[in-house]
């Protein structure tokens, strides 16, 4: 099977996971805060720190760590929604929400990898 396949697969489930979680979470107004985006990306963010420390202990192979670490956290986790989202904020004037909504995804992103990695030395 081509290796391309593996990210392709593992994209695509990723896309609906994020996908379900938008919408499972979501408010429906434009100015409320993206907690489902948010959500999603903190999601891939500790399962990808999770593959991680598992992968300095256990070997992945190849084909799977290209499904799971590029394929699922990829299509998990969303730049270009948390830009766009933030762009909202700030055109609706919400500056506080919009750059408050950028310094928590950066700091809890890099928390969720770091935990994720942490749980897998033990």
């Amino acid at each position: 099977m081509p290796i391309w396949i593996y990210v392709f697969l593992g994209g695509g489930l990723g896309s609906v996971a994020r996908w379900t979680t938008a919408k499972w979470l979501s408010p429906s107004s434009d100015h409320a805060f993206p907690i489902g985006t948010f959500t999603a990306n903190l999601i891939a963010c500790l399962i990808l720190g999770l593959l991680i420390g598992y992968q300095l202990k256990h070997p992945i192979q190849h084909q799977y760590r290209l499904f799971l670490m590029v394929g699922f956290c990829g299509g998990f986790s969303t730049f270009s929604t948390f830009s766009a989202e933030t762009f909202n904020l700030l055109r609706a004037g919400q500056l506080s929400m919009a750059f408050g909504y950028v310094a928590i995804s950066l700091l809890f992103g890099l928390v969720a990898v770091f935990a994720g990695i942490k749980i897998c030395e033990y």
